[in-house]
């Protein structure tokens, strides 16, 4: 851990850093917990701003951070509250497009540095993705630091106009059940939970293919679908389980009813370690990704990955999952019949996991690369 003198020098005060979540997305919000966790280890006060429920569930008061209340929306009680929360701050950092817009909206006129960083893309169609084109932009050119959590994000920023991108340092920061609690290990065993969960699911005698995230059209669920078609004539029929909800539930759940497909919706779940434990392989079919949480929990796991070659996730895996094109239901099928019937093939995916998750960094390494950026920001200049 970092000496709190190399944040204090010569008598300064702490630094006061304001972290501004919009509250929807798990993996930012995960983040921002142990940043704030982090930073207030090493004497960095930390406010963060956030809906209340997002507070409940992730408990950044818990790390010694202030938490103040402010809604996702960017009306103008919204960006009042924000501007209030910023009033004494020596740098402010968002994460996600809209908390970075409404950061920007907050500041105007100050000279406070703003970092932001981008966990995944914002995605949209018709005028709304236009809106998103001109969010971007305003964010971009105003931040001092845009920090991308994959390559492709880092490329993003720059051509969409950002003086300073760089790839951002994000860790996989350990799993909290709703209000904060951290996950325990099960008394039972891990050979015991593996049983009561494939029970639980109907696969006690079949393979369990895993895929977890919302029921949106860029998750890809669509041609999930039609490979589960294609393992129909398998023996024993590998049954695919799906943990998330969204807005495309009630179309999925009539194609499976209708053409009477291997696949179960199983809504939005708090046990995704235990499931993955009892997994044979995770499947992650986005048509974009960034730094898939998913995808490091799989690996992280030991648990055989088959993903689409789309974003960040060349970068992220490696070698250690099978990449398959978006979209294309018969190489998703064919990947996973190969896996299925090479248990060779997918021990050496394990070795190669514990490999690629060596590369990652660490949650301290992850505080530490963000200090040195807020630290390069703040450190005060020299006279001339």
């Amino acid at each position: 851990m970092t000496p709190l003198s190399s944040y204090a020098p010569h008598g300064r005060p702490p630094l006061r850093t304001v972290q501004v979540l919009g509250g929807g997305n798990a993996a930012s919000s995960a983040h921002v917990r142990s940043l704030a966790e982090g930073l207030v280890a090493r004497g960095v006060r930390v406010t963060v701003c956030a809906p209340t429920e997002a507070d409940r569930a992730y408990d950044f008061s818990g790390t010694g951070a202030d938490h103040v209340h402010v809604p996702r929306s960017s009306d103008p009680v919204s960006v009042a509250a924000l501007r209030t929360a910023c009033a004494h701050a020596d740098l402010v950092h968002a994460h996600g497009l809209h908390a970075s817009f409404r950061s920007v909206l907050a500041l105007g006129g100050r000279t406070t540095p703003l970092v932001v960083t981008w966990h995944d893309r914002a995605h949209a169609e018709g005028p709304r993705a236009q809106l998103l084109r001109m969010l971007e932009r305003r964010v971009t050119r105003t931040a001092a630091v845009v920090l991308g959590a994959s390559p492709d994000l880092v490329d993003r920023a720059r051509r969409t106009g950002a003086r300073d991108a760089r790839l951002a340092p994000v860790a996989l920061p350990g799993r909290r059940r709703p209000g904060g609690a951290e996950e325990t290990a099960d008394h039972d065993g891990p050979d015991r939970q593996r049983s009561k969960a494939r029970a639980e699911l109907g696969a006690v005698d079949r393979p369990l293919l895993l895929a977890v995230g919302s029921l949106d059209r860029h998750r890809g669920y669509d041609v999930l679908l039609d490979a589960a078609r294609r393992w129909r004539e398998r023996d024993p029929v590998p049954l695919v389980v799906i943990a998330g909800e969204g807005p495309l539930r009630p179309a999925l759940q009539r194609r499976i009813e209708d053409e009477e497909l291997p696949v179960r919706l199983v809504g939005r779940r708090d046990d995704i370690p235990d499931l993955l434990a009892a997994a044979d392989l995770a499947l992650l079919t986005s048509s974009r990704e960034s730094r898939s949480v998913l995808a490091q929990e799989a690996l992280h796991a030991r648990v055989p990955l088959v993903a689409t070659r789309v974003g960040g996730i060349p970068d992220l895996v490696g070698d250690a999952a099978e990449l398959v094109p978006y979209g294309d239901p018969v190489a998703l099928a064919e990947a996973v019949r190969r896996l299925l019937a090479d248990p060779g093939r997918r021990a050496r995916l394990r070795e190669r996991a514990a490999r690629q998750c060596a590369t990652w960094p660490t949650e301290d390494e992850t505080v530490a690369q963000v200090l040195s950026v807020y630290d390069e920001l703040t450190r005060p200049r020299p006279l001339t």
